[in-house]
């Protein structure tokens, strides 16, 4: 099975967590950022893979320098340009990548003009590829501004902007300190999807649902502590982990990226293909490409490989990520119909035809 070749979708993408490497060095000597801690660019790959960083907190400190050289709005609608360039050429046929305005202010700019910058990056990579690109504005936990991030998001709902998330880190920061804004956003019409069960507990997971009224969950695998999950299986369900199987919410599941930050101690010990196979909402994402060295093929490759996935699996997932999407429903349904589909449908096929035919 050739996964690159295969259409994905991917919900949970950071803008300032997957610049090419080339980018990073040429913008800061465009700019004149010193701060970098390598100069070229094997040294500088090597220095960003925080694949050994071992807990959230110390894997977040990369992004000092990513969003160091995202400094003007050309250099932030050419990082756009280039996610949606890279995902396209990586087989990503729907992607909603996500970024902080309020973080491009220490360079000047206001947020409104750091969202229209990336926008305008991915409305020309759309135009160039095909691919589906949808923004998402997110605020940090630890900040006090996310009614103004809010604020400045609304206007470009017709822009390409579809959801408000909360990033940052999850403990001692919990996601109803910021209710205001996320009915604020709620009431305007964005799609609320929050950071939750990433490293914390499962009652992040129950303050973004039941406290904030999320529709989806960037990453959320720790519901597996509401669970029997015996490193392999799900046998039984706490309530809270009932109501987020039963109710379909999506969980934003990168399994590479909580090996990187010590959530889970090996892929196999990861409890994404149980809580699949006992029919929770599940997707897979990248979160940051660079700081974890990986693309979506890596990724879905990855799981396909630890969790014995097969073609029908990964078309179901793809759906899965497509259905919980916020962009325009006759765009997804269509990817889904037309191009999805058709294309697992084929692969399992191929697949069948090699075994019958060994």
């Amino acid at each position: 099975m050739d996964i690159q070749s295969l259409p994905k979708a991917v919900l949970h993408d950071h803008l300032d967590g997957g610049l090419r490497v080339a980018t990073i060095l040429e913008l800061a000597d465009e700019y004149g950022y010193t701060g970098l801690p390598a100069g070229d660019e094997d040294a500088l790959t090597d220095w960003f893979d925080q694949g050994r960083s071992g807990s959230l907190e110390r894997y977040l400190k990369a992004f000092e320098h990513t969003v160091a050289v995202m400094c003007t709005e050309a250099a932030i609608q050419r990082v756009g340009y280039e996610a949606g360039i890279d995902l396209a050429a990586d087989g990503v046929v729907y992607a909603e990548i996500r970024f902080g305005p309020s973080l491009h202010m220490i360079h000047g700019l206001s947020r409104e003009a750091a969202i229209e910058a990336v926008l305008d990056g991915l409305a020309v990579a759309q135009r160039e590829t095909g691919i589906v690109l949808c923004g998402i504005a997110a605020a940090l936990r630890h900040d006090t501004d996310s009614e103004e991030v809010v604020r400045a998001a609304i206007p470009y709902l017709d822009r390409g902007l579809v959801a408000f998330d909360l990033a940052g880190p999850e403990a001692g920061f919990p996601a109803d300190d910021h209710l205001a804004a996320c009915q604020l956003a709620r009431d305007a019409g964005l799609g609320l999807t929050i950071h939750a069960g990433e490293a914390d507990s499962a009652a992040s997971i129950w303050r973004a649902v039941a406290r904030c009224g999320a529709t989806r969950i960037g990453h959320g695998v720790q519901i597996a502590g509401e669970t029997n999950f015996n490193g392999q299986t799900i046998t039984e369900l706490a309530p809270l982990a009932r109501r987020i199987r039963d109710h379909r919410i999506p969980l934003e599941v990168a399994i590479t990226s909580n090996l990187n930050t010590s959530a889970f101690p090996s892929a196999p010990e990861h409890p994404f293909g149980a809580l699949y196979r006992s029919g929770f909402n599940v997707s897979i994402n990248t979160d940051n490409r660079l700081m974890s060295g990986i693309t979506l093929t890596d990724e879905y490759e990855l799981a396909a490989a630890t969790f014995g996935l097969g073609p029908d699996d990964l078309s179901a997932i793809t759906v899965n990520a497509l259905e919980a999407g916020f962009g325009d429903w006759p765009t997804r349904r269509r990817l889904i119909d037309d191009v999805v589909r058709p294309a697992y449908a084929r692969a399992e096929s191929s697949q069948a035809e090699t075994s019958d035919n060994t």
